[in-house]
């Protein structure tokens, strides 16, 4: 092929592709809108979903880090306050997709940091994104690859790295349906950093220079208990020291609660006194989940509104950022988006605790953790909900297995750490590349 029809393809893939973003563009605006039925935020700030910023006056020549939601914030917290230590000369901004990812991102960083949401991926909006900020890089945190970023970052010479990067099978499988479109896409990275040797083979399937990869493993694993949150786990212990046994089910999406609520009460014949911790998935689902709790006739306090003791069957963890807090507070952890095909959640924080881990069948989303961590012993994983009521009493009667599977999935966590410091000696290169 020649070098003119080479390139004629790729312009065109990226023409067809933007052609077809907007073609579809009222679709994602009523998908936005109908969001915020549920969650009013969605339906704020819509200028931002344009690319309109130039009102903010946010700093030019920062460092911009691209989290689609709360996990890739929460996984890049420690990474981002590095790199604010380091490197303080430069002003950070750090973009997300969602309201709850904007809520995690004051919580982590108060105002530390500059917040935008990153335009939809049509050429005008990321046009105005990248004229008005001039960021003197963009870091993409995990699979958010969004082909007019990319390109327009190339073509303005940013140096984009993409962070932790993982690749499913799966989604491997779809780029390579629209090859020329993954290329292009391939071309404008600069810099990845991949969760591990089947991850960034991948990349390099799809047309990525195998120069351009390094293997990081994933910043997920170098999670710091900080003295702030163990003391917050150490006064909800407090606060929970009527109770025991306690597990904790975070994450919850709908088609699980009824299950897990269901589960409680069977262990609660056994164990009377055992507390659950429900931590639903979203925001918008904490009154439905709570009125779960109701129809099965169990007692429940909400988180949000504790002030002394516990007293009740189930806590609603109805609070934003305490995830964490709350796994350190409990015995044992049930993992969940893993009941249903959503494909799970990180088991990661939780046993970072010490405390057994608890999944159901489906984690194809965390294929890089589970199969080692499982093998590890770290990670117990049940087939169907009606394994999981005796495998808490089994591991609430016998302490040493108890303790043998968190101490395990400790290690696990420990054995794995390292990338931060890999992930930031890639960007430093890249601002010392850039400042040269």
């Amino acid at each position: 092929m020649s070098a003119k029809l080479y390139f004629k393809i790729l312009f065109m893939s990226r023409f067809l592709y933007s052609f077809l973003l907007y073609l579809l563009s009222p679709a994602i605006l009523l998908h936005l809108w109908l969001r915020g039925k549920k969650s009013p935020d969605y339906r704020k700030r819509w200028h931002e979903r344009f690319g309109f910023i130039a009102n903010h006056n946010i700093k030019k020549n920062a460092i911009v880090f691209h989290c689609a939601s709360v996990g890739e914030v929460v996984a890049a917290t420690p990474l981002i306050k590095k790199i604010q230590h380091r490197y303080t000369q430069y002003p950070i901004v750090i973009t997300c997709n969602t309201p709850t990812g904007t809520e995690q991102i004051k919580r982590s960083f108060d105002n530390s940091v500059e917040h935008v949401y990153l335009p939809l991926d049509f050429p005008d909006a990321i046009y105005r994104f990248l004229k008005h900020l001039k960021p003197k890089m963009v870091c993409i945190l995990e699979t958010e690859l969004w082909p007019n970023l990319i390109s327009q970052s190339n073509n303005r010479k940013i140096p984009l790295v993409v962070l932790n990067a993982r690749l499913s099978e799966k989604s491997f499988l779809g780029y390579k349906k629209v090859a020329p479109l993954s290329k292009l896409i391939m071309n404008g990275i600069t810099q990845l950093a991949a969760h591990d040797k089947i991850d960034a083979q991948r990349f390099v399937q799809l047309g990525l220079d195998k120069n351009k990869i390094h293997n990081t493993g994933s910043i997920k694993f170098d999670i710091q208990l900080d003295s702030k949150k163990q003391q917050e786990s150490a006064k909800l212990k407090q606060q929970f020291s009527s109770k025991s046994p306690i597990w904790i089910a975070g994450s919850t999406h709908p088609g699980e609660d009824e299950l897990l609520i269901s589960a409680h009460k069977k262990l609660l014949k056994s164990h009377p006194d055992a507390l659950l911790i429900l931590v639903p998935r979203h925001p918008e689902r904490f009154d439905a989940v709570a009125q779960l709790v109701k129809i099965d006739s169990l007692s429940m306090q909400k988180r949000s509104e504790l002030n002394n003791k516990i007293t009740s069957q189930v806590l609603l963890g109805d609070t934003m950022g305490e995830l964490s807090s709350l796994y350190g507070a409990a015995d044992v952890a049930f993992i969940a988006g893993s009941l249903i095909e959503r494909g799970g959640h990180n088991p990661l924080e939780a046993s970072a605790y010490g405390i057994p881990v608890i999944t159901g069948p489906h984690i194809f989303n965390f294929l890089h953790v589970y199969p080692e961590l499982l093998k590890q012993q770290g990670c117990l994983k049940i087939s169907s909900i009606d394994e999981l009521t005796p495998l808490l009493i089994n591991l609430f009667s016998d302490t040493s297995f108890n303790q043998k599977v968190g101490k395990q999935g400790a290690l696990f966590v420990e054995k794995n750490q390292g990338a931060i410091d890999k992930t930031i000696q890639i960007i430093s290169e890249q601002l010392t590349l850039r400042h040269s």
